[in-house]
């Protein structure tokens, strides 16, 4: 694929800035003034932006006299739990019930700080945030089976009836016995090369494959509850792992079609029209006007603009390969330069960059 594209230096310096952990693997940053390279979302006192020199790998930043630093560890790969937490994530698994209190993590060698900072960055959530949704996720579940409402609740380390339906409330919006016959739908974060992404399944199909930092998540997580009736719980299944695994293999040239099960469900004209994104052949591109005429609909180009821009499965329902009529790269909700670097992985001759400004 050659060299890879970066995205623009005025999103490079807010990320920086933001320490925004969403661009990790996308660009390494290495300062002038200490010799040093870094991830975006590294701790340490923000850099000017005249002594900041971006890479889009860490070996760039290598080749080029920076060496790693020691407070973010750059040449550590993204998204892997570290050796030092993976005690507590064992455990966690091993007894999914329990709730490690600050006194359990001291006892694992472990600051109750350093564990919170890592589920921030890596989850959206404190670590005792992210073990209570874990044991609502499985009470959940079990309460769909016709568990009894009272004894699961205590099971999974709710001291009260009430603080268990209070809990439940927040989560779902309803009862514990309403919550019965509620879907789970687990939420994982997966690394990749050009940002972390947010994948949302149930257990027999994948709902949602995003950007985390795409300003439209939110939104897309919402349409997924309501599609489902389900609640939104951490954790993963098994269309998440195969969906991992099949991005692995896409982002290294291995893979040019998706086997994870999916699921489309918009209105009839959104589903025309992702259907006709998923006819798309790797390595190809198409119109706006092409698509409309394609389902029928010749002058509802605007429509399907607005169609791929509500697509809920990037990279799978390849909306990236949609280009304006001239042949520049426009409208791609998880950024244009991103457009860029998926049309080169998939083997487009060099896009327009015209618009890569907008």
């Amino acid at each position: 694929m050659g060299r890879q594209s970066l995205p623009s230096v005025e999103t490079m310096l807010r990320a920086v800035k933001e320490r925004d952990c969403s661009f990790e693997g996308v660009f390494y940053l290495a300062v002038k003034t200490t010799g040093i390279f870094c991830r975006p979302g590294c701790p340490a006192r923000t850099p000017l932006p005249q002594n900041i020199v971006f890479f889009p790998s860490a070996s760039e930043a290598l080749i080029s006299g920076f060496r790693a630093c020691r407070r973010c560890h750059p040449l550590e790969r993204v998204g892997i739990a570290p050796d030092w937490l993976r005690p507590l994530l064992d455990d966690i698994e091993t007894e999914p019930t329990r709730r490690f209190r600050d006194a359990d993590l001291r006892d694992h060698g472990l600051t109750p700080e350093r564990v919170r900072r890592w589920f921030l960055r890596q989850h959206g959530m404190t670590f005792h945030a992210y073990q209570r949704a874990r044991r609502l996720g499985r009470a959940l579940g079990e309460l769909r089976e016709g568990a009894d409402i009272l004894g699961t609740g205590f099971e999974h380390g709710f001291d009260s009836a009430s603080g268990f339906a209070e809990a439940i409330a927040r989560i779902t919006g309803t009862s514990p016995g309403a919550s019965r016959s509620s879907d789970r739908v687990m939420v994982a974060r997966i690394p990749s090369p050009l940002g972390t992404m947010v994948a949302a399944a149930t257990d027999r199909v994948l709902w949602l494959l995003e950007f985390a930092d795409r300003r439209m998540l939110e939104t897309q997580l919402s349409r997924v509850a309501r599609a489902t009736k389900g609640v939104l719980v951490p954790g993963s299944c098994e269309p998440i792992v195969q969906v991992q695994e099949e991005l692995d293999e896409y982002f290294a040239g291995k893979r040019r079609e998706f086997c994870v099960p999916i699921e489309i469900a918009g209105t009839p004209f959104q589903e025309q029209v992702w259907r006709a994104l998923c006819r798309i052949p790797p390595g190809k591109t198409r119109s706006y006007a092409e698509i409309a005429r394609e389902v029928g609909r010749p002058t509802a180009i605007r429509a399907v603009g607005r169609a791929n821009g509500d697509n809920r499965l990037a990279i799978i329902v390849p909306c990236h390969r949609v280009i304006g009529a001239n042949g520049a790269l426009t409208g791609y909700g998880g950024g244009l330069w991103r457009k860029q670097r998926l049309l080169e992985l998939e083997g487009v001759s060099q896009p327009d960059p015209l618009e890569l400004t907008r």
